[in-house]
């Protein structure tokens, strides 16, 4: 079973996207939320990209490997803007991310 080899990968993608739909959903409530405009994008971005490459371990597809690297860097980018921010929601946000970029790095090359 395909899934079984990428299990942490796929378990830590889907704690990510749900990390980044919190923090996405947290910063529009925040008082300058125009300044928050590019972290709410790229956690978009990041849930989105986090639940296809569940998907594509799950099912053992043969891009499963393309779509992680590319998983870990959408996701290097998101936790980096996460960084920038004080609030709680934006720092576990950013420790998600960063989790998860390593975790499909190492999927990547495994695979």
């Amino acid at each position: 079973m395909p899934h079984q080899k990428f299990q942490s990968c796929i378990d830590t993608c889907y704690a990510c996207a749900t990390e980044c739909d919190h923090c996405s959903v947290s910063c529009l409530q925040e008082q300058d939320v125009k300044s928050m405009a590019r972290c709410i994008k790229l956690d978009m971005d990041c849930a989105q990209i986090c639940h296809v490459a569940a998907s594509y371990m799950a099912r053992g597809s043969e891009f499963a490997q393309a779509v992680c690297r590319l998983c870990a860097d959408i996701c290097q980018t998101c936790g980096e803007e996460c960084a920038k921010h004080e609030m709680e929601h934006c720092q576990r946000c950013a420790e998600a991310c960063r989790r998860c970029a390593e975790e499909c790095r190492r999927m990547a090359q495994m695979a």
